[in-house]
């Protein structure tokens, strides 16, 4: 399946009160490859952006004015998303934004055009509970280079985010194992016997055994005392 990673910038934070999207960033992969088929797009909002905006995408009102706006590059958009996974970083923010543009067209939502809609902030919370899971914040932790990254740019978020996912669910592909059906060639797949193999047992150190640890709190933390080894901990001690 074709996936699209994209990021826009918008005047505001609320497309329900009037705030317009004015930048998109999209960037293709396909079989986790990035192919170089982006798309990128500068919109005339039609409307200033609020100050604050304005510090963390530092776009112009000034420079918009002459782009283009957002329902001359819908059809453009639309085809080029249509039937893939596309993977946004916070989706309910982005996905809000471009089904109010659409509203205002009177399309449908974006869920009708493509095939899914992935949240890699989600994904990241769930990976690291209870630590931060900013674009910047994953880019430190899973060492991809943001080094040029001062002021936030559609396009430029959307490259990070796409080097961000591979990394986030890197080794879903070597751990898929194919032990019983036949073989690409129609011949049967050889049965490997695990018995034949001496596994070394390695034993955790204590400063495995700490942050193994601080994890779990961590994790208990993030789910206010729910999780699994405390409830049953917490029962244990009921029973006795």
């Amino acid at each position: 399946m074709r996936q699209i990673v994209l990021d826009t910038e918008t005047t505001g934070l609320s497309a329900e009160n009037g705030d317009r999207i004015i930048e998109i960033g999209c960037v293709e992969m396909v079989a986790r490859k990035l192919t170089g088929n982006n798309r990128h797009f500068y919109l005339n909002p039609e409307r200033d952006s609020h100050e604050d905006a304005l510090k963390v995408h530092g776009i112009s009102n000034e420079f918009l004015k002459d782009k283009p706006k957002f329902a001359i590059i819908a059809d453009e958009l639309l085809d080029y998303l249509q039937g893939a996974e596309v993977i946004i970083h916070n989706a309910p923010f982005d996905v809000s934004f471009l089904n109010k543009e659409l509203e205002l067209m009177g399309r449908e939502p974006l869920r009708q055009c493509v095939a899914k809609v992935t949240d890699s902030l989600m994904m990241a919370k769930e990976l690291f509970p209870g630590k931060r899971n900013s674009l910047d914040a994953l880019c430190d932790r899973l060492e991809v280079d943001n080094s040029g990254r001062t002021l936030h740019g559609a396009l430029l978020d959307a490259e990070l985010l796409a080097d961000v996912y591979i990394n986030l669910t890197r080794g879903q592909n070597s751990l898929m194992m194919d032990v019983g059906g036949p073989s690409q060639d129609g011949d049967d797949a050889p049965v490997v016997d695990l018995s034949t193999f001496v596994l070394p047992v390695l034993a955790a150190n204590d400063q495995e055994m700490a942050d193994h640890e601080k994890l779990l709190q961590d994790i208990d933390k993030a789910s206010k005392g729910k999780t699994v080894w405390r409830l049953e901990a917490a029962l244990a001690e009921k029973a006795a």
